[in-house]
């Protein structure tokens, strides 16, 4: 990976990874191998910047790239960090992926900033935050090490990613959404398109963006990393069409 996004060919797509780099986080010690596997065996090139999340609190900071993804890796060390690159995102159309905390913080920035829930509050974060706010708590039962079932949504962005309604994925987190606010956000457009075999929401994405989705699992840990998972691979081929399109 590059260490400067501006050091890039011009029509090779730029992807900012954002999170707070750890060789102790797994997924992160995966996102090289994917970038070469994806490279290598799909074509699908990517200049990648890793923003910690402190940076990500700059104005700007995930502007001009081709994709955005939010990763694993909470507590980040700025939260706001990363509800400000998602926003962006979000609101200037590029291609988005949030992976576990990811995921969390995608609801959340949704739930405050098109929702006008400005106290939702994510329980790692904010421990002291009343119940009627929080709309990540921890899971029932935790699923760090876990992998499950999770059934998608037929002709969502997710089931056209995956090419099947069914799929089993690893997790690694204590988080999961609150179902007490769900029907505001999808009453404002959001939509969850995958949940385990019990109803647990565990994906989530935006219609009326070109490529806006997050999952609680972590495809980034399918496999051995040699094989892209369908998301990602959907993800690199919006960063391409976006790159393609000017659109920065």
């Amino acid at each position: 990976m590059n260490d400067s996004a501006m050091n890039t060919h011009p029509h090779t797509p730029r992807i900012a990874l954002v999170g707070d780099r750890s060789p102790h986080v797994r997924s992160h010690v995966r996102i090289p191998v994917l970038l070469d596997a994806l490279a290598e065996r799909d074509g699908l090139a990517l200049d990648a910047y890793w923003i910690p999340t402190g940076d990500a609190e700059a104005p700007g900071a995930v502007k001009g790239f081709d994709a955005v993804w939010v990763l694993p890796g909470s507590p980040y060390a700025s939260e706001a960090g990363a509800l400000a690159a998602i926003r962006t995102a979000r609101e200037d159309g590029i291609p988005f992926l949030g992976t576990c905390a990811g995921f969390q913080h995608a609801l959340i920035e949704f739930a405050r900033d098109v929702c006008g829930l400005e106290r939702a509050a994510h329980a790692e974060n904010d421990p002291a935050a009343d119940a009627d706010d929080l709309l990540i708590a921890p899971l029932a039962c935790s699923l760090v090490g876990h992998e499950g079932v999770v059934r998608v949504t037929p002709g969502s962005l997710a089931e056209k990613a995956l090419g099947a309604e069914r799929t089993t994925e690893r997790y690694h987190c204590n988080y999961g959404a609150d179902s007490r606010h769900l029907d505001t956000l999808r009453a404002h457009g959001l939509r969850f398109t995958g949940a385990d075999e019990d109803g647990g929401i565990r994906v989530a994405e935006l219609p009326s963006h070109p490529f806006f989705l997050a999952t609680l699992f972590q495809p980034e840990l399918a496999g051995d990393g040699t094989r892209p998972h369908p998301l990602i691979r959907a993800l690199a081929v919006a960063a391409t069409e976006h790159a393609a399109g000017g659109d920065r």
